[in-house]
């Protein structure tokens, strides 16, 4: 974690970090050194609708993704830290981020999706409606994985649906 700092480059940003931690550091001590952090600590998840599709690939260090179409996710969201901070305020709190975000620009989420999606046949998709595998016999798709886009909310209850769906098509096996 890092103090909340945006910029336009990782200088200014950097520059940013070191003036907040001088300017506030029992602020940022108590932010960094919280005695039970699960207990004491809130983690604030904004979301945005954004037209725009990634293409995850293999790369020297891991996955890495690139845009295919639509603008690029940033992780400088004027009106994420807007809330932030307002959010901070209103509980005598320290606003932080991710410090890949804040040093990197590099934007994070917690639902990555697709990959296998739904679709009539094999040249639509890669699951059917009951999240069957074209052309493999007995394999399914339960998992974020079967969702094509982002539905704007945690997509867990979703998932579990589509999952109970899936599951309660498959025949009781006769003992």
């Amino acid at each position: 974690m890092s103090p909340l700092a945006y910029g336009k480059n990782a200088l200014t940003r950097t520059v940013k970090i070191f003036a907040d931690m001088i300017e506030h550091p029992v602020q940022n001590l108590k932010a960094f050194f919280v005695d039970d952090w699960s207990k004491r600590s809130q983690i604030l998840l904004f979301m945005q609708t954004l037209d725009s599709t990634l293409r995850f690939s293999l790369g020297k260090f891991g996955m890495k993704s690139n845009l295919e179409k639509g603008a690029a996710p940033t992780a400088f969201i004027p009106e994420a830290k807007a809330l932030a901070e307002r959010y901070a305020k209103i509980v005598n709190g320290k606003p932080t981020a991710l410090s890949t975000e804040t040093l990197l620009g590099i934007p994070t989420t917690a639902h990555i999706l697709g990959g296998a999606v739904m679709g009539r046949d094999s040249s639509e998709g890669v699951i059917d409606r009951d999240n069957r595998v074209f052309g493999y016999e007995n394999m399914y798709v339960c998992d974020g994985a079967m969702i094509s886009a982002n539905p704007g909310v945690n997509p867990s209850l979703t998932i579990m649906a589509l999952t109970e769906r899936a599951m309660s098509k498959i025949p009781k096996k006769n003992s």
